[in-house]
Parts: structure tokens; C-alpha cells; sequence
């Protein structure tokens, strides 16, 4: 394992924390950066691996609340419909991500002009939702209508295609259907927990027998700079979109897709 491959590894890393949880697509970031700077994982792991450092970040934030929703789960009605809804909005992207595994690793993930042009897309999409989504009929995550649940997850499956993001489709999905912008925000982290749990597992159980001890530290040097970059992302991010919106994301995933698509006709 050579300086520039654990730098290389500490950079995608921090970006992986720093992008996870906004809307401009982590994976495709970090597929556009590991391109140019030559990084190359074993079957594309590292990618999707360090994805649980964001995962733990989220849950240490949200220990309190996770905790009370565990010790309430038995007993209380609002909770159990909650969980549910969190099932039924996952149970989507579960299904796709199995089904459409090889495809999404082997081709999509190689594909960095596809990464580009979704990333601009994406862009104009968030631009437009965020000054014409309908008016705001929930603000409270544990009191959306089920069919709403089970759009966002069918929304989510939209992330497959890496340049999507899945924070940016689950909360673009959320407005059209009347969340206000916090709680789509804030519902797009409830739904990560379960669908990148299940990807980490599903990943390292398809590419386990091919890792080796290099690769597992490279991993972990990925994940602990995606858990304290991620801190920083979900501590404030709820706040800022509050007030702001997601104009300045959709503006970033413009400028990035535009830079990567320069990159590649230049360098290749």
C-alpha cells in the first residue's frame, strides 16, 4: 500500500462524509475523483463500503432519538407506523439493487461521462423543485400517508445510477409529493440507514473473498474520514436547507458535471 493510495483513500473519504448525506450524489463524487486521481478499488468495494462511516455518523446524531424510538416500538402506534414506513419506502431499493447488482458495479460505476450528464441533470431537476415544488402539506416524517413512503423508496431506486444521488432523489421525491424541505431532508436520513446497511452488507458479502489486507485498510482509512466529515454534513444541513432551500446544491452538481465532463474530454 503505497502513500499516494492512503492519501488517495483519506481524500475519497472525507469526500464520501462530506457528500453522503446532501443532494449532489456522493458515489458519483467519489467514482469522478477516484478516476482522476487513479485510485482502483477491488470489484469497485471501497466505494460502497466506506458508505457505512456516514451510516454511523448519522446514528450517533440521532442515538437519543433511535433509542426512544426502540424502547416505544412495542407499545406505541405512531412508532411502529413509522418503522413501517421507513420498510416500505426501502423494500424498492432492496429489491433493484439485488436484481440489477452486476450491472450497477460492472457497468454504471465505469461509466464516468454517464456520472457527469446525471449530475447536471440532477442539477436542473433540483434547481426546479426547489423554487416549484407544491405547496408543503407535511412537516412531520412520522405522519406521511404510506403511498407517500412507498414513492420516496420508489424514487430512491433512481440512485442506482450513480451521478443521481440518493439523498438528492429521496428528497426531490419528498417535495413533489408535499414534504417541506426539512422533512424531506430529514426523512432521506431515516431511509439511508436501512438502504446503505443493506448495500454495505450485500457488498461485502459479494466481495469479501476478494479483499485483501491492504484492501481492508484502505477501506478503513475511508471510513473513519467519512464518519467525522459526515458529522459535520448531518449536524448542519437540516438548519441550513430550512432556511435556504437546495438551490446551492443543484448550482454545485452544475459546476461539477461540468468540470468532470472538461476532465474527461481533455485528460481522458
Amino acid at each position: 500500500m503505497t502513500d499516494q493510495t492512503i492519501v488517495g483513500a483519506l481524500l475519497l473519504g472525507i469526500l464520501e462524509g462530506l457528500t453522503e448525506f446532501i443532494p449532489v450524489s456522493s458515489t458519483g463524487h467519489i467514482l469522478l475523483a477516484g478516476h482522476f486521481l487513479g485510485f482502483e478499488s477491488t470489484g469497485k468495494a471501497f466505494e460502497v463500503l466506506i458508505q457505512l462511516g456516514a451510516i454511523l455518523a448519522i446514528l450517533s446524531v440521532y442515538a437519543g432519538r433511535l433509542w426512544k424510538m426502540l424502547v416505544d416500538l412495542p407499545r406505541d402506534p405512531a412508532t411502529q407506523r413509522f418503522v413501517i414506513g421507513i420498510l416500505l419506502a426501502f423494500l424498492p431499493a432492496a429489491v433493484i439493487g439485488v436484481l440489477a447488482y452486476k450491472i450497477i458495479k460492472t457497468v454504471l460505476f465505469e461509466t464516468p461521462l454517464l456520472i457527469c450528464v446525471m449530475l447536471i441533470l440532477g442539477g436542473f431537476v433540483l434547481l426546479w423543485v426547489d423554487r416549484w415544488a407544491t405547496k408543503p402539506r407535511y412537516s412531520d416524517i412520522t405522519k406521511f400517508p404510506m403511498p407517500m413512503y412507498l414513492g420516496i423508496g420508489l424514487f430512491q431506486c433512481l440512485s442506482m445510477i450513480p451521478g443521481t444521488s440518493r439523498s438528492g432523489a429521496t428528497i426531490v421525491g419528498g417535495l413533489l409529493m408535499g414534504a417541506d424541505k426539512r422533512s424531506a431532508a430529514e426523512f432521506s436520513f431515516f431511509l439511508a440507514m436501512p438502504t446503505m446497511t443493506g448495500a454495505f452488507a450485500y457488498d461485502l458479502y459479494k466481495n469479501y473473498d476478494q479483499l485483501t489486507a491492504a484492501d481492508v485498510q484502505i477501506i478503513a482509512i475511508g471510513f473513519i474520514a467519512a464518519f467525522f466529515a459526515a458529522l459535520l454534513v448531518v449536524r448542519w444541513l437540516l438548519g441550513y436547507v430550512s432556511r435556504r432551500g437546495y438551490a446551492l446544491f443543484g448550482w454545485w452538481r452544475l459546476i461539477v458535471g461540468t468540470a468532470g465532463l472538461i476532465g474527461l474530454l481533455v485528460w481522458g
